[in-house]
């Protein structure tokens, strides 16, 4: 693996997102991934950060809030499409992502929580910050247009500790 500032594939990493990535997360030897469509990446603090969201119904947030940890794996060629769907319409309460779908845990460089083989990107990040959103101060639109159910997001802020790309 080759090591990368985090922000030189940022743009590669945007225009891969719609189609998704894979947010890892273990916890007592338990690992589930999922597959986010939002991420945002910048300094906070003074620091290289992510900020991913996960709702608190998912199977990812019960691993999330054990744990001050997470990978994210950017499949940036267009790979893993299968994979990436899957992930991201199964929770890990019910299958077991890695088994299932032949996912690769690749281990992580700087944290215990593996990556996704065959990804080209990888950020490891520690979450410094948690916030769990208050519906009280999110615009009405977005309440009507995300939240019609009421299954409001955590917001994990990741300092990123390692970033690379497969060689």
């Amino acid at each position: 693996m080759q090591k990368v500032d985090y922000n030189e594939y940022l743009p590669d990493a945007f225009e891969s997102l719609p189609d998704g990535a894979f947010l890892t997360v273990q916890s007592d030897g338990e690992k589930n991934t999922m597959t986010i469509g939002w991420n945002l990446v910048g300094i906070n603090w003074s620091l290289p950060m992510t900020l991913v969201m996960v709702r608190s119904s998912r199977h990812t947030h019960k691993l999330l809030e054990e744990v001050d940890e997470y990978t994210i794996s950017f499949p940036l060629q267009g790979q893993m499409e299968e994979e990436l769907k899957f992930c991201g319409s199964r929770s890990g309460r019910d299958h077991d992502k890695f088994e299932e779908q032949n996912l690769q845990p690749l281990e992580g460089r700087q944290v215990g929580t593996p990556v996704i083989g065959g990804c080209d990107l990888y950020y490891e990040c520690e979450i410094v910050y948690r916030q769990h959103m208050d519906p009280d101060k999110i615009a009405s639109q977005a309440v009507r247009d995300c939240y019609p159910e009421g299954d409001y997001h955590t917001l994990y802020f990741g300092r990123i500790l390692d970033s690379y790309l497969t060689e």
